[in-house]
């Protein structure tokens, strides 16, 4: 492979080998994944939530590199998405189209294969999420299933032991401990899977009350109607109406009580925790339920508090996700790691933080289609790029094996975004995305879909009823009003409808899977 040059600057270091030649150092790559990360939840993505959540450490990396405003999800649910980012293909492709079936083909063509084919070092920590035993890492050890925030069971290809601790805080010992013991003549590829910020949001003990008294913005449409919005009136993912008030909400009673009004999965939590942990807990979390059941509320003031109480405990439970975030950037720092390291942050999907009045992700709307991402690599990448290209995450593969000078296989279907780290968008760069989504009937009733999205318009089919949205983002961001049909509509429809199928011939999407 020939020496690329970007901005004046060499793609990859040099060192001299004992010979006295020249060879060049290949990166490493830190891949960071979390469950159910909003982009309004980074603060470097500056929304109005965010600000009173900071992740600064999480913002490093923007800093240090580059922040993507238009990175999506193939199919918004946790295996899936992993399953693409594996191997670079869509879910029909790659065979796991749903959370929870037999499982991912471990035997295929995947990312961590190939580089460590290539010699690279690779490793999985934490949350894996494919039913499948991992295959391609050097070295793995996983969550089961979840997993669990206190005290969490990993397993490995040995045994399964469970670790005392808080499961974001062990996920980064485990990633520290790798990193100290790999070998230092390879590059490696190192997947820190965090289980956070994934229902039921259980903060560390530390983070507790951090936001007990931050009154979060509510969003314009958290009392949505859905007009003219049919699947989206029918889905079971609302804050006020579908959370477990137990589980989720963590509504404890009484002054000396140590149940929860209602916990429909015990063995989730509050079984897992010591005596005196479970105390602490309760006791957290008592005055202000006591609180809120001796004060009369209407059903809005209710549903505003939930909301409340929702938003506390997932942006808690980021706060030590932004800790580990910023331990390892450190670590990476103290070791003279930094320089050669392509570091990425990201999550399997987005998430709804009240918009609509939902929690969950699924659909195609943009709060959780929509996925953060950021990534640093000073060899190529200057400080403060903005890159506002279509970018999925079916192009991870792809484009970390043309930074590492691997040749990308023939039959992956996302493509390299390594030409958008400039910050500039190629006139040859792609104007549409696919999106398919399959599970239903499952949790939360959300009807199957596909859609394609440009920058401005998005058209969905919810297919097994024949209905129709679509919508112009950019008058209509938050896409409150489905203007399929309209008569000076008609020719972006029809054009919408041309793109939708060329990217289904193009990702070869069996007609059996759209009807």
């Amino acid at each position: 492979m020939r020496n690329k040059i970007i901005s004046g600057t060499l793609l990859f270091p040099f060192i001299i080998s004992c010979t006295g030649k020249i060879q060049q150092e290949k990166p490493n790559v830190l891949f960071i994944l979390t469950d159910d990360h909003a982009m309004a939840a980074i603060s470097a993505y500056r929304s109005g939530l965010s600000t009173l959540a900071p992740t600064p450490n999480i913002d490093r990396i923007a800093k240090e590199g580059a922040i993507f405003q238009a990175n999506y999800c193939c199919n918004s649910i946790s295996g899936p998405s992993r399953a693409a980012i594996l191997t670079g293909k869509h879910s029909h492709k790659n065979g796991f189209m749903r959370n929870g079936n037999q499982g991912f083909d471990g035997t295929q063509q995947t990312l961590p294969k190939i580089l460590q084919a290539n010699g690279y070092e690779t490793a999985l920590i934490g949350k894996w999420h494919l039913v499948s035993e991992p295959t391609g890492f050097d070295f793995w050890t996983i969550l089961s299933d979840q997993g669990e925030y206190n005290h969490p069971d990993f397993i490995t290809g040995k045994d399964t032991t469970r670790h005392t601790g808080y499961v974001t805080d062990i996920i980064t010992r485990f990633t520290k401990e790798w990193l100290d013991k790999r070998d230092k003549e390879k590059p490696f590829f190192l997947m820190m899977n965090h289980k956070a910020p994934h229902r039921n949001w259980v903060p560390a003990e530390r983070h507790y009350r951090l936001y007990e008294h931050t009154l979060f913005p509510i969003p314009e449409n958290y009392f949505d109607s859905y007009d003219n919005r049919v699947a989206a009136s029918k889905q079971e993912m609302n804050i006020y109406r579908d959370m477990y008030e137990g589980h989720d909400l963590k509504m404890v009673t009484g002054t000396d009580s140590d149940t929860l009004l209602y916990d429909p999965w015990p063995h989730v939590f509050i079984d897992r925790i010591t005596p005196e942990e479970k105390a602490r807990f309760f006791e957290a979390y008592r005055e202000r339920n006591n609180d809120f059941f001796s004060t009369p509320r209407t059903e809005k003031e209710i549903a505003e508090w939930k909301l409340q109480r929702y938003l506390q405990d997932y942006l808690a439970t980021i706060k030590s996700v932004d800790e580990s975030v910023g331990e390892i950037l450190d670590y990476l720092k103290e070791k003279g790691l930094d320089k050669n390291t392509i570091i990425v942050y990201t999550s399997d999907q987005g998430f709804y933080l009240g918009e609509h009045g939902w929690f969950d992700k699924r659909f195609m709307y943009e709060e959780s289609f929509v996925m953060p991402l950021l990534m640093s690599y000073p060899s190529e990448i200057n400080p403060g790029t903005e890159i506002k290209g279509l970018t999925q995450n079916i192009d991870f593969a792809p484009t970390f094996l043309d930074m590492c000078g691997i040749e990308i296989p023939e039959d992956m279907q996302g493509q390299s975004f390594r030409p958008l780290l400039g910050g500039e968008i190629p006139e040859s760069w792609r104007e549409s995305l696919y999106y398919h989504y399959y599970e239903y009937p499952g949790f939360h009733s959300v009807k199957a879909h596909y859609g394609v999205k440009t920058m401005r318009y998005k058209l969905i089919h919810f297919y097994e009823d024949n209905l129709w949205e679509l919508y112009d983002l950019q008058n209509d961001p938050n896409e409150m009003h489905n203007i399929y049909g309209y008569p000076d509509m008609e020719e972006v429809i029809q054009k919408m409808k041309k793109e939708l199928v060329r990217l289904q011939e193009m990702y070869e999407v069996p007609k059996e899977l759209c009807e």
